[in-house]
C-alpha cells in the first residue's frame, strides 16, 4: 500500500494530464485522477506479464546444462565437434557453468547455467526466478513413437523461424490474427481505465499482443510514438502545428474521413496521456553498460521503459497489462560459443536490473510483475561445427516476486541422441505445452479457468493445465 504523503509525483503526473489533453482531454484525464487517488489509498490490485521473446531460437543446451555424470559426459561428446567446439566448459573450471541446486530435486539430475548468467542464477538462488524445462507448441500430448507414426497431430511447419514464432505468440503459423497476449487484454481490458494502455510493445508490432478489440500500443523510451509535426515550429511558422493538428483532428462530413481523424484525435490524446504518466526516465535507476563496453545494454533499456510505464500505472488506471520486449540474434549456426554468449551476458545482467527496478520505490511492483522467456524453438544438440540448427522444445525462465522461483518445473530431458525425448540431432520433442506454461501465466494474471480455456483451447488436451511456478 502507499503512503498517501507518498503520491505527490502521482498527483503531478495525474495533474499534467489535463494541461496537455485540453478541454476535450478533460473527461479522460477527471477519470485517471480518481482512479489514481483511490489506487494511492487502497491495496493495488495490478498485474503484469512482461514476455521476453529471443527471436532467432535460442541454444537452450547451453542456457539450462544437465551436468550429473552420464548427462556431461554425452554433452560434451556431441559438443566437440571441431573446428569450434561449443561444448561449455565444467563447473569450478575457468569460466565454467554455474551450478544451480532446486529445491525440488529430479533424482540422478544436477543443473546449470551459462557462465555468463550470473546475475540471473542470483535471482534464482533467492527464489524469484523459475526454471521451466522443455516447452514448445504441441497440439497434444505426443511420444516419439506418435511422432514417428503421425498418430498424433504435430503443430504445423515445425522449424521454420517466422512460423513458430507465430505459432509460440498466437498457436498459428505466419498469418495468425490474434495472440494469447491480446486475447488476455480482451478479456481484462475492462479493469482498466483506458484499454489503450492494456497491450503494449517496447518491440514493434508484435502478434502476441494482438486481441480481437484491444489493440496494442507502441511505447519507445521517450514514451508514446509522436505524429510528427504537431508541435514546434513548421517550415518557418510557429503556427504552422496548430493548423495542422486541427486539420488531421477536426469533426468531417465524410465518414471515412470522421473515422481516420477520430482515430488520430485518440491517437493524440494517448500518447499525451501516457507521456505525462509515465515515471520519467530520471526516476529510476540508469540503464547499465553492457559489462566491458561503453554501449547502453538495449534489453536493459527495454524493460526500464516497461518499468516506467508500470511505475505510472495509478495515474493511468491500470489494473492489468501484457508487455512484449525482445532480443534478437539467437540463429546461431555459426559462431555460437561467442554470439550466444554476449547474448547471455545481455540478458543475465538485464533481468536482474529489472527486477531492481520492480523493487524500487518509484515502481513498487516487484510482487505484481512477472516477466517469462520465449523463442522460435530451441536448437540441436548436436554440433555443426562452430554452431547448431532448428530444433522444437526448449528451456524457458520466469521471474518475479510471485514466482515460486529456485526451481525446475517439468521433467528436464534426457540428454543424447535417439533417446525418447529427441525427434533427430537432439531437437527435444516438448515434455511441457506453451498452452500449459501460458496458461500457468494466465490463471496468476487473472482469468478464470474458463477464460483460460476460452483463450488455450488445446490446454484441455493435456492432464496437467497448471504447471504450479506461480504462487
Amino acid at each position: 500500500m502507499k503512503r498517501i504523503d507518498a503520491s505527490r509525483r502521482e498527483f503531478l503526473r495525474t495533474s499534467s494530464l489535463l494541461s496537455v489533453l485540453g478541454p476535450a482531454g478533460v473527461p479522460f484525464a477527471m477519470n485517471l485522477a480518481t482512479i489514481g487517488a483511490a489506487a494511492a489509498q487502497t491495496a493495488d490490485d495490478y498485474r503484469a506479464l512482461v514476455c521476453v521473446f529471443f527471436f532467432g531460437g535460442n541454444d537452450h543446451h547451453n542456457t539450462v546444462i544437465a551436468t550429473d555424470t552420464a548427462s556431461w559426459s554425452e554433452y560434451q561428446r556431441l559438443r566437440a565437434t571441431p573446428p569450434d567446439p561449443i561444448a561449455l566448459p565444467a563447473p569450478g573450471a575457468a569460466g565454467g557453468v554455474l551450478p544451480i541446486e532446486p529445491v525440488t530435486p529430479q533424482a540422478g539430475r544436477s543443473f546449470a547455467l551459462h557462465p555468463n548468467l550470473g546475475p540471473l542464477k542470483n535471482l534464482f538462488d533467492a527464489g524469484r526466478a523459475a526454471v521451466v524445462a522443455n516447452v514448445g507448441p504441441l497440439i497434444a500430448p505426443m511420444t516419439k513413437t506418435q511422432y514417428n507414426n503421425g498418430s498424433v497431430p504435430r503443430p504445423p511447419k515445425l522449424f521454420s523461424h517466422n512460423d513458430q514464432q507465430s505459432t509460440w505468440q498466437a498457436y498459428a503459423p505466419e498469418g495468425a490474427r490474434y495472440g494469447w497476449g491480446g486475447r488476455m487484454g480482451d478479456l481484462l481490458a475492462s479493469r482498466n481505465a483506458a484499454s489503450t494502455f492494456t497491450c503494449m510493445s517496447v518491440s514493434g508490432n508484435a502478434v502476441w499482443l494482438a486481441g480481437q478489440s484491444t489493440l496494442q500500443y507502441q511505447v519507445g523510451p521517450n514514451g508514446g510514438i509522436p505524429i510528427a509535426g504537431l508541435s514546434g515550429s513548421q517550415f518557418g511558422s510557429s503556427s504552422a502545428g496548430s493548423v495542422l493538428r486541427s486539420i488531421v483532428t477536426a469533426d468531417r462530413a465524410h465518414l471515412l474521413e470522421r473515422e481516420l481523424n477520430r482515430i488520430t484525435s485518440r491517437s493524440i490524446d494517448a500518447q499525451a496521456a501516457l507521456n505525462a504518466a509515465m515515471l520519467p526516465a530520471d526516476a529510476v535507476e540508469a540503464v547499465p553498460t553492457v559489462p566491458g563496453t561503453t554501449q547502453a545494454n538495449p534489453l536493459a533499456s527495454q524493460l526500464q521503459t516497461v518499468a516506467r510505464v508500470i511505475g505510472g500505472r495509478g495515474a493511468l488506471g491500470a489494473k492489468r497489462q501484457v508487455f512484449f520486449v525482445s532480443i534478437g540474434g539467437f540463429d546461431t549456426h555459426d559462431a555460437q560459443r561467442v554470439n550466444q554468449g554476449n547474448l547471455m551476458t545481455r540478458i543475465g545482467q538485464a533481468l536482474e536490473y529489472f527486477d531492481r527496478l520492480l523493487a524500487s520505490p518509484s515502481v513498487n511492483a516487484l510482487n505484481e510483475v512477472t516477466l517469462f522467456t520465449a523463442s522460435d524453438f530451441g536448437r540441436t544438440l548436436t554440433s555443426n561445427g562452430d554452431g547448431t540448427d532448428h530444433g522444437w522444445g526448449a528451456h524457458h525462465f520466469v521471474t518475479g516476486g510471485a514466482v515460486r522461483g529456485k526451481d525446475v518445473y517439468g521433467r528436464y530431458p534426457l540428454i543424447g541422441v535417439n533417446t525418447d525425448d529427441d525427434v533427430g540431432q537432439g531437437r527435444l520433442l516438448p515434455a511441457v505445452s506453451v498452452d500449459q506454461y501460458a496458461g500457468t501465466l494466465a490463471r496468476w494474471f487473472g482469468l478464470t479457468a474458463t477464460q483460460v480455456d476460452e483463450v488455450f483451447p488445446n490446454l484441455r488436451n493435456f492432464p496437467v493445465a497448471d504447471l504450479g511456478f506461480m504462487t
